[in-house]
């Protein structure tokens, strides 16, 4: 069977029909090896993925998450199912689930990653798909780059909630039955007889001098230049103490000034979602470790949708001038926040003139993952691309 890639996207009301209409419109009558199902929280119901486990064969693997928005060919949007899927000739899958995984997000990632192992072909690729709320998520992703080291580079994202923050849903499974699940990690390793190309690109940019973290732990930032961290933020972004009366207002205005930290590829992004009053702390969704060299970061309306054109330029690219097949895209849920309804419009139009007729399809994330280049391999406000061909 020729390889084909296809994404199917629908906003029916009914979940086991908007599940039906999604996977009929990836599939086009073919059989899968492996097929996503992405969904926004209140369509992960079995009734849906019965829809798709049904038009699937019996090798196919389906692996999914609920989502804070998704994206396939032209459309994006916060509700409804998106199902991406690929087939065909010179595909090798194999996959590896880690359950209760947040007291062991290292140890998981390690045995996720396992399945790399399994799969011999050209081009490999281990995608890596998670809850979205286990806190220190770069610990999953290195346990597994301690096993996978070089020898592949990791891809992923991990699941939304709408932006609730509350619970997210994890699917796995095949045509026989699909787990609807909570707090696992899932390691899908993908070979290929044709090149796979990674793209990762933000669009932010570094705003005022650079700082030292002096005090941290995990995701939580004491200090920075020995001061304590909540006075620098207000002070830099000329707020004084009654911002934070209006918490809720308060987390709004400091979505848009994550800390970016130096990196040989460039700057990470750390989104700060909180604050803490009484001991003057600012609250990260991902590990800041103390000592790192950081920035507040700003960006505008163009840079961000610069850097979805990039990051689909440097998926293609990886493809050593063959054509591409299809593009998966993690794309950070704090972008879509930003950009805006007409915005994300927007990004998808300039992810679509960059790829011409190619189809793609991906989901908003609550980080996305990415190690190549020396990166440490979690991100957040950045767009995460895989293309195939």
């Amino acid at each position: 069977m020729t390889r084909w890639f296809g994404a199917g996207h629908s906003t029916l009301t009914d979940p086991a029909a908007a599940g039906a209409a999604a996977a009929e419109a990836a599939f086009e009558g073919r059989e899968p090896v492996l097929a996503f199902v992405f969904c926004s929280v209140g369509y992960h119901v079995p009734e849906m993925l019965d829809e798709v486990r049904t038009r699937v064969g019996p090798e196919t693997v389906i692996v999914g998450c609920t989502t804070s928005g998704q994206m396939t060919t032209g459309q994006a949007g916060g509700d409804g199912v998106a199902v991406v899927a690929l087939g065909g000739e010179g595909f090798d899958v194999r996959t590896r689930i880690a359950r209760s995984v947040t007291p062991r997000l290292r140890e998981a990632g390690a045995e996720i990653a396992g399945c790399l192992d399994e799969v011999s072909s050209p081009h490999r690729v281990l995608l890596m798909m998670a809850d979205g709320l286990t806190g220190n998520q770069h610990e999953m992703v290195r346990g597994a780059f301690s096993v996978v080291g070089a020898a592949a580079p990791l891809v992923g994202g991990c699941a939304g909630d709408d932006l609730t923050y509350v619970r997210t849903y994890q699917f796995y499974g095949g045509r026989d039955g699909v787990e609807i699940l909570t707090d696992v990690a899932m390691g899908i390793a993908l070979g290929s007889d044709a090149p796979l190309g990674v793209g990762m690109a933000h669009g932010w940019r570094k705003q005022g001098d650079a700082m030292v973290v002096t005090r941290s732990r995990d995701g939580r930032v004491f200090e920075l230049d020995g001061e304590p961290a909540l006075d620098v933020l207000l002070r830099r972004l000329g707020l004084d103490e009654s911002a934070l009366d209006d918490m809720a207002a308060f987390r709004d205005r400091i979505f848009l000034h994550p800390l970016g930290m130096s990196r040989r590829s460039g700057e990470d992004i750390r989104v700060i979602h909180g604050a803490d009053p009484s001991d003057r702390s600012v609250l990260c969704l991902a590990d800041v470790p103390q000592g790192a060299l950081t920035w507040f970061m700003e960006s505008d309306h163009d840079a961000l949708l610069d850097g979805a054109r990039e990051s689909a330029a440097q998926a293609l690219d990886g493809l050593d001038g063959h054509q591409a097949l299809g593009l998966l895209a993690f794309d950070c849920a704090g972008r879509r926040t930003v950009l805006g309804d007409e915005g994300v419009q927007q990004e998808i139009g300039v992810i679509g003139k960059e790829l011409g007729d190619v189809p793609y399809g991906g989901f908003y994330t609550n980080g996305e993952i990415a190690r190549l280049r020396g990166s440490l391999g979690m991100h957040h406000f950045t767009l995460v691309t895989l293309a195939l061909a």
